[in-house]
């Protein structure tokens, strides 16, 4: 079994990935701050995320 993890993503799809204990710390979490809580497993990666990974592989290093 993988830890479980928050993945929280940003407005431009900049993100990233914390450890934490489980699945109600993480429902816990964005219940405090009134975020939206997805299952990657379910819905797959936020769209912005992968636009932001494309775009972050194409530039110039």
């Amino acid at each position: 079994m993988t830890e479980t993890t928050v993945l929280l993503v940003a407005h431009d799809g900049e993100w990233t990935r914390r450890r934490i204990a489980d699945f109600d710390a993480a429902r816990e979490f964005a219940r405090k701050r009134s975020m939206p809580l997805y299952e990657v497993e379910r819905v797959g990666y936020p769209k912005r995320m992968r636009e932001y990974q494309e775009r972050q592989k194409r530039r110039p290093s």
